[in-house]
């Protein structure tokens, strides 16, 4: 499998874009004809808000009483490019887990 990953530092990102194609070679299967391999790019993240420190008044000196919005809702994003036939798809999900990844996938095999 080829270690992809946007947290690499940048020299070595640069030394896998320069030998994708080898490494792409020499993962995937001999017979295969690379002129029918897509490749796609894939990300998830994480949106949503969560509720911001409460300020209020009170008397220099004492500490204030402040509720504050402890609820909080995400919503997980999913997405997907492939340049080379010009898609792209993306999978809006409540949670992130192991079925929603094999969703998203699966959907990339039909793209």
């Amino acid at each position: 499998m080829l270690d992809l990953n946007i947290q690499n530092k940048t020299k070595k990102r640069k030394r896998y874009i320069k030998n994708f194609k080898q490494k792409a070679i020499d993962v995937l299967p001999t017979d295969t004809d690379l002129n029918k391999v897509d490749v796609w790019f894939q990300d998830e993240t994480r949106v949503g808000q969560q509720g911001s420190i409460t300020r209020i008044w009170a008397e220099k000196g004492t500490r204030p009483r402040a509720v504050r919005q402890q609820q909080f809702e995400y919503g997980y994003i999913f997405g997907a490019v492939c340049p080379a036939k010009d898609k792209a798809l993306g999978l809006m999900l409540p949670v992130a887990n192991t079925a929603g990844m094999i969703e998203h996938l699966r959907l990339e095999t039909f793209a």
